[in-house]
């Protein structure tokens, strides 16, 4: 991938500036009305079920919202989303992968003939595991006329990076080996599909801008579905509801 070019530069300079004016206003106002901000962020966690969520109290990660870890994870994010070139009925990248057993492979290997293929991007995040059961009956429901893929890329909140208390201890992936090691804590919930890691150079979560977390479909190496980003957006059932018109 070659050097971003000027406008992008431009871009990347706005995003900048629209993260640390929303870090350093969100801070002020938890600052001056800390019930009215946790409320709002409590509404938000409710659509990740965070808020429903055994394993976190409020106190292991609302604290967390508009520190200087927030504010980085933040803006990698919103950095990414600029580049995302993905579209509904355009040829999806056929980016290189890792199986668990190191063997390197590619996203359209796991297509087979017409099948739909559901790619879910994801790491150990505190809302990709509470949906995990959905997204595992949904392979149980649909594994006979559609194939499915996890595909583990960096880690969204990090114990080095923006973590939450009481969360998996799991540091930022400084090679392969870290990032199938922490891949590896996903077969313990038996996820009935292939899982897969990402490279280092994170080629896969840029150009389908995945992080924190997303779902496609992909068919014939055309993109049929396009979730939206996780983790307010990270919907299962919108899958479901794609796969069922197809095949009713």
């Amino acid at each position: 991938m070659g050097l971003p070019g000027p406008g992008l530069w431009l871009k990347r300079l706005w995003v900048l500036l629209e993260v640390a004016v929303h870090v350093a206003v969100g801070k002020l106002l938890l600052t001056l009305f800390p019930d009215r901000v946790k409320k709002n962020i409590l509404a938000m966690g409710d659509k990740t079920g965070m808020t429903r969520n055994p394993n976190f109290s409020h106190d292991n990660w609302i604290p967390t919202f508009f520190s200087t870890q927030y504010f980085w994870f933040v803006l990698k994010v919103r950095w990414q989303r600029l580049e995302d070139t993905t579209e509904l009925g355009g040829l999806a990248p056929n980016c290189p992968v890792v199986h668990l057993s190191g063997q390197r492979c590619n996203i359209w290997d796991f297509m087979q003939g017409n099948r739909p293929l559901v790619l879910n991007f994801g790491s150990c995040t505190p809302s990709f595991m509470f949906k995990f059961d959905q997204f595992k009956r949904l392979t149980e429901d649909f594994s006979s006329v559609a194939d499915f893929l996890i595909i583990y890329i960096e880690e969204a909140h990090a114990s080095d990076g923006w973590a939450f208390k009481n969360n998996v201890d799991i540091r930022n992936h400084q090679n392969l080996q870290d990032r199938l090691q922490a891949a590896h804590l996903l077969l313990a919930r038996s996820p009935q599909c292939p899982v897969v890691v990402d490279t280092m150079q994170n080629q896969s979560s840029e150009l389908y801008a995945a992080l924190p977390e997303r779902l496609y479909i992909i068919q014939e190496g055309r993109i049929l579905y396009k979730g939206k980003s996780g983790p307010w957006n990270y919907n299962p059932e919108e899958v479901r509801d794609v796969l069922e018109k197809l095949h009713s």
